[in-house]
């Protein structure tokens, strides 16, 4: 699957796309968010990233910004089974693409693909000291439920708090499509 909103693309990620993957996830303000990154995140990381048969059981992208003309990976963005959740969505941007709304664009995009596909609830969560990602998760209409649970942290190599939101999908309109185009 693919999607194009109106500054992103969003795309399954290649093999050859592992230096750049490499570079935009290799900082510690990015992995220490993260459960399953370890750090340092190296390219032979990001290679088993995207060999791993691992990534056929979830809705999984790269997020590309298109910017004068270019395309450059400025994060990644999915959903899929993770621990007990059948459908978790997660994110991360690099720093140098903080603060643009892309993670919430990319967002848009993605609940619309979960719609798509009749997935009726999203779960998602954020690190009790990333409030950032909180707003992100709010703006995309996910509500907190209340739950702040020990999440583990490969980056982190420990356990953190996590609060917990959830998006239910089924029966909403879907007339607000973000997405300029969608093709499977």
């Amino acid at each position: 699957m693919f999607a194009r909103t109106q500054r992103l693309m969003l795309r399954p990620g290649w093999i050859e796309d592992a230096p750049e993957l490499a570079r935009a996830m290799g900082h510690h303000e990015v992995v220490r968010n993260l459960g399953r990154a370890p750090w340092p995140y190296t390219l032979g990381d990001a290679q088993a990233f995207l060999s791993s048969p691992e990534r056929q059981r979830k809705t999984s992208f790269l997020i590309c910004a298109l910017e004068d003309g270019n395309s450059r990976i400025v994060g990644g963005i999915g959903f899929g089974p993770y621990d007990n959740e059948p459908h978790e969505m997660g994110y991360w941007i690099t720093p140098d693409a903080w603060g643009r709304g892309y993670a919430t664009e990319a967002g848009q995009a993605v609940i619309a693909m979960a719609r798509t596909l009749r997935v009726p609830r999203l779960a998602a969560g954020h690190y009790i000291d990333n409030p950032a990602s909180g707003r992100v998760l709010r703006k995309l209409g996910f509500q907190a439920t209340g739950r702040v649970v020990p999440r583990y942290s490969r980056g982190r190599g420990g356990e953190v708090q996590c609060v917990e939101y959830e998006h239910r999908l089924s029966g909403e309109d879907r007339s607000d499509d973000p997405c300029d185009r969608m093709a499977a």
